[in-house]
């Protein structure tokens, strides 16, 4: 596969609630509730662009293979933070995703994701689906 790195494809984009059980005993978000977040704006691309469930009647399924987090500032119980996700890379075998969360115009949080899809009989990873590199293709260099 050439080249096939975009910007931002496919982003979408989320307010963040912060609710009293997402604080930790330092008084900031916990560390998994950014993942929770994470999770919640991924699903959002699949359910806007490329359904899962026609992925799952195929017999893929979806998998996190890797998660790095950035934590460059804590969010607190009353901000509002907006979280964005987009897809950034698609290879032959996983799919990258970027995102972030803001608050106050900064950036607090940076993530890469690095998802694959596995065979739901072997449990092996497969390629990415051909409907997934196609659409990210038709989709502009930046």
């Amino acid at each position: 596969m050439p080249n096939t790195t975009r910007t931002r494809c496919f982003e979408v984009t989320k307010e963040i609630s912060i609710g009293t059980y997402d604080i930790d005993f330092a008084g900031h978000v916990s560390n998994i509730v950014y993942l929770r977040w994470m999770e919640d704006m991924r699903l959002m691309i699949f359910d806007k662009h490329f359904p899962l469930q026609g992925f799952m009647e195929q017999g893929l399924l979806p998998v996190l293979a890797a998660t790095s987090i950035e934590y460059r500032k804590a969010i607190r119980l009353f901000d509002k933070p907006v979280g964005h996700m987009w897809i950034q890379e698609v290879r032959p075998a996983s799919v990258i995703f970027g995102g972030e969360v803001v608050l106050d115009g900064a950036v607090t949080t940076t993530v890469t994701h690095t998802g694959v899809f596995v065979s739901a009989t072997t449990m092996k990873p497969v390629r990415i689906p051909k409907v997934i590199v196609a659409k990210y293709l038709e989709q502009p260099k930046q």
